[in-house]
């Protein structure tokens, strides 16, 4: 063979003899897939470690401070990705049967869509979260709508992955498609209590007749709202019990809400009667001096206010009108100005009446002859 004019060595050495060696290595079907898979391998890792860098840089040089579960959701379909199409490239060229060749490369591009149909839907929770959180008061987007755009981003996104599966394995989607609405009829009818109380809670999250934390009234159930769901809604009574409610049940009711309105203080009334004859500016100091000196905690504004309703059957009817930062603690708030209201009359010498009624005889029968008794027991 050759050898080199410089040193003498072997041929293997000289450029010429050593190109034509690795030319003869890639002509070999399956080197040449091996060398390609080896390569996309090597792609992969590099361009996971590259995202690691770019994030990291992202964060120190820019205001985006990407959280790290946006980058977990992105490295490893990065690297599925990376990987499905070099081994795809690599079946090409190791020359395999068409029918190994299309099945190895649907099975590829099926995990790559798997993958980023998962990342997708980590990502879209993220980044609503993220928005939820950082929302104006007047926004569409709020902790309380949440849920909704949570629900069609995993939707849509499950959608889309199962269609580019399909499309990866050459599935011709129409008669699926058309079995799909006859199926779909049919849970429908199946499932319509199922499907109101979920339209009732995409409602319910859309209009928002109550949020977190605020206390409504539905009936004769009155509770704490500790959770909104698309299927149900739970309320934590005053007895630390927690009741769930199917959303179609309150979507047709009729929902008061205590912490509604543009102030968040909560009114409450005590309703008292004094004797006729009492003196009217004695009632109101002495139902403002409960007020004050009640033990509970009342909001600082409005100020407590007294009104006289009116003349009732056996009192001049009163209301102490106060008003509560929380509605939850409304009972005992109401108890404690029920002890203040009857300790302050009780001081200023009120009486409060209870109800009397007069019996007025006309005329009393008269007593039956004797004889009309013995002739009523003949």
């Amino acid at each position: 063979g050759r050898t080199c004019p410089r040193t003498g060595a072997p041929g293997l050495w000289y450029p010429a003899p050593m190109l034509s060696l690795l030319s003869d290595i890639w002509s070999t079907d399956p080197a040449r897939a091996g060398l390609i898979l080896a390569l996309s391998i090597l792609a992969a890792a590099l361009v996971e470690r590259g995202l690691r860098h770019a994030f990291g840089a992202l964060n120190a040089r820019t205001e985006l401070a990407l959280p790290d579960r946006v980058l977990d959701a992105v490295r490893r379909p990065t690297f599925i990705t990376v990987l499905a199409v070099g081994a795809e490239w690599a079946s090409r060229e190791a020359n395999l049967h068409d029918r190994l060749t299309f099945l190895l490369r649907a099975c590829l591009y099926s995990a790559a869509i798997l993958t980023w149909t998962w990342a997708s839907i980590r990502l879209a929770g993220a980044a609503l979260d993220r928005i939820s959180r950082r929302a104006q008061p007047g926004a569409l987007l709020q902790p309380s709508t949440m849920p909704i755009f949570d629900i069609v981003a995993k939707v849509t996104s499950v959608a889309l992955g199962l269609y580019l599966v399909f499309l990866a394995w050459n599935i011709d989607l129409t008669a699926w498609l058309a079995s799909a609405g006859v199926l779909g009829i049919a849970i429908g009818f199946a499932a319509k209590d199922t499907l109101a109380n979920l339209f009732a809670g995409l409602f319910i999250l859309a209009d928002r007749p109550y949020q977190l934390g605020d206390w409504i009234v539905l009936g004769d159930l009155r509770g704490r709202v500790t959770h909104i769901g698309v299927r149900s809604t739970r309320l934590l009574t005053i007895e630390d019990i927690e009741i769930t409610v199917p959303n179609a049940m309150i979507a047709e009711g009729r929902i008061v809400n205590e912490a509604g309105g543009p102030n968040r203080a909560h009114r409450l009334a005590v309703n008292v009667g004094v004797a006729y004859g009492s003196d009217i500016d004695t009632v109101r100091a002495a139902l403002l001096s409960a007020a004050e000196t009640c033990d509970a905690q009342l909001a600082r504004t409005p100020r407590p206010a007294v009104r006289f309703r009116a003349f009732g059957d056996s009192s001049l009817d009163f209301s102490l009108l106060v008003w509560v930062e929380d509605p939850g603690q409304r009972e005992w708030v109401i108890d404690a100005l029920n002890t203040a209201v009857y300790r302050a009359l009780a001081d200023a010498h009120l009486t409060i009446p209870f109800p009397q009624r007069d019996l007025w005889v006309k005329q009393w029968p008269s007593p039956p002859a004797p004889g009309d008794d013995h002739d009523r027991d003949g």
